[in-house]
C-alpha cells in the first residue's frame, strides 16, 4: 500500500509525522513525501530517514494545494492510498487495522477509523471524534443520511481514511473546487464504488494548528459542506429523508462553534507554554 505525505514548508512537524508512519506494525508499504517547492527544511527533513520504503519528490514550483494533493496520488504504485497531512499523526497500528479489512473484502471502497485532536504539542485536546453512529459495515444510503444530519464530516479528515487507487481514478480523485471540504467530497463520491467501514479504534491524530483557522477558510469549510449536503440531498439514490436535512440545518452551525472552540484550546495551550521556563515545558 502507499502512504503520500504532500507537504508545503513543514519542517515544524513533518518528522514527527514521518516517524508515525515508519513505525507502523504493518511494514509492507511506500511512504510518498511530496515535497511543493518548500522554502523551508523540508526537503532535508523528509530525506533524513534513510528508509527504503520513503521516496522524496520535489515540485519544481510551488501549486496550489488541492493540484498538491493529486499529484501525491498519482506518485503512489500501490493499490491501496492514504493520504495523511504533514502534521497530523497515524497510530502505530493504523495500517494494520485498515488494510486487512481491505483485502479482505473487495466491496469495500472506504475504511475509516476514529481520531484524536491534538495540540501542537501532540496533546489531546478532544478524544476518540467522529464515525458516530458509522461504525460497522455501511451502505453509501446509511453514511449519506449521517452525513447530512450532522451538517459536518463526521468521517474525518484524509489521514483517518484508507482508499482503493481504482475507485479514486474512477471518481475522478480530489475535486479543486471543493478545496475546504475536499475529504469528504471524495468519500462521498467513493462510496459510489462500494461499501463503508468504521472501524471503533482511534487510529489517527488531526492537529489542531492556530495558524490553520482563519475567517475565510472556517467560512469556505462551512459553505463547502453545505454545497455537499444539498447534493447528496438532491440525489434519489442516497433516499436522504426530510428529517435528516432539517436536523442537519440545526447541527450545522454547532459544528462550526466546536471547530472554534477546538481552535481556541490550541491557541491557548500555545500561550501558556510560552510563558513556561523551557525546563518546565514538555520536552523542554
Amino acid at each position: 500500500m502507499s502512504v503520500c505525505i504532500p507537504v508545503y514548508n513543514g519542517e515544524r512537524f513533518l518528522a514527527e509525522t514521518i516517524r508515525s508512519v515508519l513505525d507502523q506494525t504493518y511494514r509492507d508499504f511506500e511512504l510518498v513525501v511530496l515535497d511543493n517547492a518548500s522554502t523551508d527544511a523540508t526537503g532535508r527533513i523528509a530525506r533524513s530517514f534513510g528508509d527504503p520504503r520513503v521516496r522524496v519528490e520535489t515540485n519544481p514550483s510551488t501549486i496550489a494545494q488541492p493540484e498538491n494533493w493529486r499529484a501525491a496520488v498519482r506518485l503512489c504504485r500501490a493499490p491501496l492510498i492514504k493520504l495523511l497531512c504533514a502534521d497530523d499523526l497515524l497510530h502505530p497500528r493504523c495500517l494494520e487495522y485498515q488494510v486487512g479489512p481491505m483485502v479482505a473484502d473487495p466491496g469495500l471502497a472506504v475504511v475509516a477509523a476514529r481520531r484524536h485532536m491534538v495540540d501542537e504539542r501532540s496533546r489531546v485536546l478532544a478524544p476518540r471524534r467522529g464515525l458516530a453512529g458509522l461504525t460497522g459495515v455501511r451502505s453509501s444510503v446509511e453514511v449519506a443520511r449521517r452525513v447530512v444530519r450532522s451538517g459536518a464530516n463526521p468521517i474525518g479528515e484524509p489521514g483517518g481514511v484508507l482508499f482503493r487507487r481504482e475507485h479514486y481514478d474512477a471518481v475522478g480523485g480530489w475535486h479543486p473546487e471543493r478545496r475546504h471540504a475536499m475529504d469528504l467530497d471524495l468519500w462521498m463520491r467513493l462510496l459510489q464504488c462500494g461499501e463503508f467501514l468504521g472501524l471503533p479504534e482511534t487510529l489517527a491524530a488531526f492537529r489542531v494548528v492556530q495558524q490553520s483557522l482563519s475567517v475565510d477558510n472556517e467560512a469556505g469549510v462551512y459553505e463547502h459542506q453545505k454545497a455537499i449536503m444539498a447534493e447528496l440531498a438532491a440525489s434519489r439514490h442516497l433516499q436522504i429523508r426530510r428529517v435528516d436535512s432539517t436536523v442537519g440545518h440545526v447541527l450545522a452551525p454547532t459544528g462550526r462553534f466546536r471547530r472554534r472552540v477546538l481552535f481556541r484550546m490550541s491557541k491557548h495551550a500555545t500561550r501558556r507554554d510560552a510563558r513556561l521556563p523551557s525546563a518546565g515545558r514538555p520536552g523542554g
